[in-house]
């Protein structure tokens, strides 16, 4: 491993799962938004530095009530944390589901307010969606009003950014993460199809960041299968967190 990757992230071991014969969580990269602004080779030209069998969950569009705490509760039973990018309007009507999915250690990025394409609205109409989206999610998580975000993770709705917008969340120091898998789960399908598209994805590439929806009941039926099949063939999961992380929201 590069001295340069050493600089972007620094690592330790996860915190050991009191049940045995778990997936887990392998262990925790922390990531310093000054030095790794993007990642994912979907949209920028590199990803993460981890190791063949290493991947990273997230998962986008929450909290919905409705699937939300099903996504939890199977992370839950296997040890495995991930990172949630909300959306800030259902982050405000069901706060409770974003401090419980923060209560449980999982990472809280940010998705804007609505979910609308940036790239398709003015330049501050973009930024007041970034900004209330952040406000939003830090008022349901730690009770404070801030467009500084506790967790400097941000993800793009739909991929869809400018130039201006990755310059502003550079500046800001706000990490922005695009993917290197998706399960297209946005797509109606059985679970049994998302699987199987997702497993084969994985396996051309044996690592990576993985980009699932919470908001999807599929994708809630499917994940036990898909934590399953990790575990089986070996792949270990690594928890992202912030650099800074454990810092008071001001």
């Amino acid at each position: 491993m590069t001295l340069a990757i050493l600089a972007w992230t620094a690592a330790a071991e996860a915190a050991d799962c009191p049940r045995k014969g778990t997936l887990g969580t392998s262990r925790v990269m922390a990531i310093d938004p000054a030095i790794w602004p993007r990642s994912g080779r979907r949209n920028f030209a590199q990803s993460l530095p981890l190791g063949d069998h290493e991947v990273v969950l997230t998962f986008d569009d929450g909290p919905w009530p409705a699937t939300t705490p099903r996504v939890l509760r199977t992370l839950e039973r296997e040890c495995v944390q991930a990172t949630f990018f909300l959306i800030g309007k259902p982050a405000s009507e069901f706060p409770w589901i974003v401090r419980a999915t923060a209560a449980e250690g999982h990472s809280i990025g940010h998705h804007t307010w609505t979910h609308f394409s940036l790239r398709q609205m003015p330049y501050p109409d973009a930024v007041e969606e970034i900004d209330h989206g952040i406000s939003a999610d830090e008022m349901a998580q730690h009770g404070i009003e801030t467009t500084t975000p506790t967790t400097p993770f941000f993800r793009f709705p739909g991929f869809e950014f400018t130039p201006a917008l990755l310059d502003l969340l550079q500046s800001r120091r706000i990490s922005v993460f695009s993917t290197d898998l998706l399960a297209d789960d946005w797509v109606r399908r059985t679970p049994r199809q998302e699987l199987d598209l997702l497993l084969k994805r994985l396996k051309l590439v044996n690592r990576g960041i993985i980009l699932l929806h919470d908001s999807q009941a599929t994708t809630a039926a499917m994940l036990p299968a898909f934590l399953h099949y990790l575990k089986k063939h070996r792949y270990r999961v690594v928890h992202l967190v912030a650099a800074n992380a454990g810092r008071e929201p001001h």
